[in-house]
């Protein structure tokens, strides 16, 4: 686990603009306001009644049904952008061309050429930028990679990681494809993202799944094939449960990932001796702060603080790679194939 040093001295305040008022900003925001040296300014919502009520919650003290509102205000140092993610794009690059550093929900893009295309531009701002992939944060990752690294399991070989449950079909982003609708986008980005952090790119893919008439996937499972044989097993669904636990298996036993395998704070040993590995691993639980989402709000304001344009826990090659093998098992299931152009608003 890469962390960072805050400077030596007083960290200044960043103010910080929110973009989306929905349930994950409600998460997320509520646990910025832990945050030492965050000071939240704005919010905007296309609608002004939500965007005032979501500032008042929160002690904001204004808020904007217009973007470019938002955008224009001197006192915002990042912005946290939280709205359907067909839209990530063009609203992330409108935030990086108006001078703002930028957090914005996974999956940060549609595809790995809009996902370049940022890293790209906050680059050649000199600007941070960061997806929130927050699992990577997670103290139990944390530890799960200190494990891998001390040859707890001996070689890592195999890996099984699920995400599927039946959402309600409420007619809401979820379901339409033109705004947010992709299960793999919304879900399989974090089994993708577990086996890329302890295998990195997979050699080959292998892929099937259920895809409505107008391109939105609902379902699908796909194998990850590395050298040697280890591979990692993985699904998403939004029709059906999938086992939510995770798990790294190796030469010397296995780590399990109780479900949600995304968000647990704990890890299972099975390791050591037969009795551990069979009938009684070591459970090893650690401390969730807030909601979960601290540790990465901490570790952007110290990479900001440090003047760093990407994060050394998810850098822009990390989130380019995994986009690059998500495009691939899109392609595979025959999922509709967004294009750099057409998300744009």
């Amino acid at each position: 686990m890469t962390t960072l040093q805050s400077p030596d001295t007083v960290q200044a305040t960043l103010g910080w603009g929110i973009v989306g008022t929905g349930r994950i900003s409600t998460s997320v925001v509520a646990d910025l306001t832990q945050c030492a040296g965050a000071e939240i300014l704005s919010v905007h919502s296309r609608d002004a009644s939500k965007a005032a009520a979501f500032a008042e919650q929160f002690g904001a003290p204004r808020s904007a049904d217009s973007y470019d509102e938002l955008l224009a205000d001197t006192g915002i140092d990042v912005v946290y952008i939280a709205t359907p993610f067909a839209t990530h794009h063009e609203m992330t690059r409108q935030a990086l061309l108006a001078g703002k550093h930028v957090l914005v929900e996974k999956p940060m893009a549609m595809t790995a050429n809009e996902v370049e295309d940022l890293f790209q531009l906050a680059a050649e701002r000199n600007l941070f930028l960061m997806e929130g992939m927050w699992m990577k944060f997670n103290p139990a990752f944390n530890r799960l990679q200190e494990e891998i690294a001390a040859g707890s399991i001996g070689e890592p070989r195999s890996l099984r990681a699920m995400f599927g449950m039946p959402f309600p079909q409420d007619g809401g982003s979820r379901w339409d494809v033109k705004r947010s609708g992709s299960t793999l986008l919304d879900q399989g980005i974090y089994p993708v993202t577990l086996a890329h952090m302890v295998f990195g790119a997979p050699e080959s893919v292998h892929a099937a799944g259920t895809v409505r008439s107008d391109g939105l996937d609902l379902a699908g499972h796909f194998t990850l094939e590395y050298s040697d044989g280890r591979f990692a097993q993985c699904a998403a669904s939004t029709l059906e449960f999938a086992d939510l636990a995770g798990s790294v298996s190796g030469t010397k036993g296995w780590m399990v990932l109780p479900g949600p395998f995304w968000a647990t704070t704990s890890l299972r040993m099975h390791t050591g001796s037969w009795q551990n590995i069979i009938h009684a691993p070591e459970a090893i639980d650690l401390d969730r702060e807030g909601n979960g989402y601290i540790p990465m709000l901490r570790g952007v304001s110290d990479a900001i603080a440090a003047g760093l344009t990407e994060h050394p826990v998810h850098t822009a090659a990390d989130t380019v790679a995994v986009f690059r093998t998500l495009d691939k098992i899109r392609a595979a299931i025959g999922a509709g194939t967004p294009t750099l152009e057409s998300n744009k608003q």
